[in-house]
């Protein structure tokens, strides 16, 4: 019986160590791409926005390893600063749905009444439209730009924080804990910050790990149909969409983006994917052992 439970234990501590491996690799290479999106400028090789039609639809060479597009310039300082763009726009927009859902999901489950039923009646209301056709129309309305597809994606995409926060706060609201907090004289301001939030963030940080890569692609999505950023903005949707006719004859203008989002895509996915393995209770149990 013993025997067992000891190969079950070591078990645990290996599956323990590949988990802990795996998260120190896919967080270098997301190191490894956000220095990358920080220093753009200074990896570029080349002016992005410099044009030179001489240089016009150049294929991959030393001078220029990823080609070069239309106007002649180069796809590798374009790419680069793209990806500072995309990134950039898809962190921030993480953040606002991570900050708003949670808040909103937290504060109406504490609360109830009222407010808290208005505020899921509109969560309703966003689920119940196709998320990325209803952000095309709030993203139309707005006449594109990157900040309004961030703003129509933001719209979209909070109810989920919401309703995953609300879960968590009415799972703790009535324990003991919370019940000894409010004997011990702290407000509700008080509990909120110090027991509800710490301990509903675990599921709402993995949520929003995941959806990093979802909402690059949804951005670069946006963008590809002339709902994001414009020309001449360097952002691998848009660079994508200018370059989709010549995808047989220049391949290099399209593939390169392409590549891009791919790659970055993949990084956050799998970063995301392990720190929920490593999050997992069974796996946290493990870890005490």
């Amino acid at each position: 019986m013993s025997q067992g439970k000891n190969v079950t234990v070591r078990k645990q501590k290996i599956k323990k160590k590949h988990i802990k491996a795996r998260l120190a690799f896919f967080l270098f290479l997301t190191v490894l791409l956000l220095l990358t999106v920080i220093f753009a400028e200074q990896i570029c090789p080349y002016d992005p926005n410099a044009q030179d039609n001489s240089l016009s639809l150049q294929p991959p060479s030393f001078a220029h390893p990823a080609g070069t597009d239309r106007f002649g310039r180069d796809m590798l300082s374009r790419i680069i600063v793209g990806l500072r763009t995309s990134v950039a726009s898809t962190l921030t927009l993480v953040a606002i749905i991570t900050i708003v859902g949670t808040a909103a999901g937290v504060l109406c489950s504490y609360f109830g009444g009222i407010a808290d039923a208005v505020v899921m009646r509109i969560s309703d209301v966003c689920l119940a439209f196709p998320g990325l056709v209803f952000a095309m129309a709030i993203a139309a309305l707005l006449n594109g730009g990157i900040s309004s597809a961030v703003f129509a994606l933001a719209v979209i995409s909070w109810p989920k924080y919401a309703r995953i926060a609300r879960s968590q706060t009415l799972a703790q609201k009535n324990t003991d804990y919370i019940s000894a907090a409010r004997l011990a004289g702290g407000n509700s301001l008080q509990i909120i910050i110090k027991h509800i939030l710490p301990n509903s963030m675990g599921p709402v940080l993995v949520t929003s790990m995941l959806d990093i890569g979802t909402m690059l692609m949804e951005l670069a999505g946006l963008s590809f149909l002339g709902l994001g950023a414009q020309p001449p903005t360097a952002e691998l949707g848009n660079m994508m969409s200018g370059g989709r006719s010549m995808l047989q004859t220049y391949p290099w203008v399209i593939i390169g983006p392409g590549i891009a989002i791919f790659a970055a895509v993949v990084i956050f996915n799998l970063l995301g994917d392990t720190i929920r393995d490593y999050m997992d209770p069974r796996n946290t149990k493990s870890r005490q052992v």
